[in-house]
Order: structure tokens, then sequence, then C-alpha cells
């Protein structure tokens, strides 16, 4: 698939540099007094899946939406490929896809109109039009549903058509805001082995999950807790010594919160 091309990075003693193709620098969010998102500073490397998880209200979607430029970091940067999501912003839409937890199809269009509409706002038309229609209709397994109203689909074959329509202009990075919750789960396996794909061509992937199953998917996750992200590890240093993801997460979320509670005492 075009547009996937490796970076060339610097060299240090014949060693190659390893440059984040995505930064976040001491990254927050606030509405009025409630601090959504607080010094957040992370990176993410090209061609690699970066997962969120937490606690509900922790702030996984708000930050999300920051890298997906739809929201303004009250303080702190965002770079993407090395363009700032704020300053440069027109720059950056070409670059990526987002598909947020309820994704806007058109429910009174049939899945190839669907697929036909973001197609004509990204400018795909003749022969590259049909080759792109046949590649994410066909991986996502709806060609045999062309002609069926979005409307009258599964929740998971609605999430899959969400998914082609954020593929099609082709973009280098993917952010997602828990695209499978409430879908079934062999439409979810289904869902994540397309995610698979796209990473062996070289797509870089944010996505946030309630399910730490597809925590377990991804090469590295950010740990998030009333606003913060308290830890970035590969998904077996986490778990370590637990039986399971979960039960890791859970005590690392008590700590945090023993945490917060002795700083506030200090205070």
């Amino acid at each position: 698939m075009p547009g996937y091309d490796k970076e060339t990075s610097p060299t240090v003693n014949s060693l190659p540099v390893k440059i984040p193709f995505v930064q976040l620098e001491d990254v927050s969010r606030c509405f009025d007094s409630i601090n959504a998102v607080q010094n957040v500073s992370l990176q993410v490397e090209r061609g690699t899946i970066f997962g969120f998880v937490g606690s509900d209200g922790a702030g996984k979607s708000t930050l999300l939406r920051m890298v997906a430029t739809m929201i303004r970091p009250s303080s702190g940067r965002i770079l993407i490929d090395g363009l700032d999501v704020v300053t440069q912003k027109t720059k950056i839409k070409h670059l990526m896809g987002y598909m947020p937890q309820r994704f806007g199809l058109y429910q009174d269009l049939t899945v190839g109109e669907n697929l036909d509409f973001f197609m004509d706002i990204f400018g795909i038309f003749g022969e590259e039009r049909e080759k792109r229609r046949e590649h994410y209709l066909g991986f996502s397994n709806l060609l045999p549903f062309l002609e069926r109203l979005a409307g009258d689909l599964s929740g998971g074959m609605k999430q899959k058509l969400g998914l082609a329509c954020v593929l099609v202009h082709q973009p280098k990075v993917l952010i997602l805001d828990e695209p499978t919750n409430g879908v079934d789960p062999v439409s979810r396996q289904e869902f994540w082995e397309i995610l698979a794909d796209m990473k062996r061509e070289g797509m870089t992937i944010l996505i946030s999950t309630s399910y730490l199953d597809e925590g377990e998917k991804c090469d590295r996750l950010a740990l998030m807790h009333k606003a913060r992200v308290f830890e970035t590890a590969t998904p077996e240093a986490i778990q370590s010594h637990f039986p399971t993801l979960e039960a890791a997460m859970i005590n690392r979320i008590q700590e945090e919160d023993e945490g917060l509670l002795h700083d506030r005492f200090q205070l």
C-alpha cells in the first residue's frame, strides 16, 4: 500500500536513532476549573500500536481528541511527524485518520455510498477510487453488502465500515477512541486483525480501549487515571508478576490513588 514509506533515521556512531512519530510534551487540557488531561508526556514510534487504558473519566478521549486536532491543548505541545498539531494543523490533516466513539456514518446511505462520500471529500476518483473501494471493503468483508443501508448493519459491521471510511485516504497515523466498545467478540477479533494488517503496512496506531485483552495486543500501553498518564510500558512489563494485565492495572491504580492522597496530605 502506498503512503507508508519508512523515514530514514539519522545515525549516531553508525547506529540508527529512532525518531518518535507522535510526541506529546507536557500536554494539559482544562475545561473551566476541571483538569481533563494533566502534564502528559510520551512518545509513539512509527509503525507501532500504542494503547491507552485506565479508569472511566481518566482523560483518554480528551487526549486522543487533542492528538487528532479536534481540540487544542491548554498547554504543552503535540507533534506528528515533526509537525505541530496547533500551528501546522492544515499540513497534518492528510496524515491522520480519526475514528471517535460514535463515528458519523450516514444511516440512510448504503455501504458503497458511505465510502464514496469520504472518497469525494478527499478527491479520490477514477481507477484509484475503484481500487480503494475493492481494497478497503474487501479486507473488512463488506463487499457482499455494498448495497445494504448502513442503518441496517450490525454493530460490528458498522465499526468496520467506519474504519474503512477513515482509512480510505491512506493516513499515516490512525487514532481510534474505543472503536470496539459494545461490539461482539467475533467482530472485535476481526477488527483487530485489520489493525494488525495496517501495522504490518507501516501505519502508526493510537487506540483507547476498555478491553484489556485488546491492551495485550498493543506494542506499548499508557495507563491513565484522574487526568494523568502514570505509566507507559509494554503490556508484559506492566503485567510483570501479576497473573493478569487486569490485576496489574487495578493494583497500579490503587497505588496511584494512595500516592495522590499522600501528596494532598503533604500539601
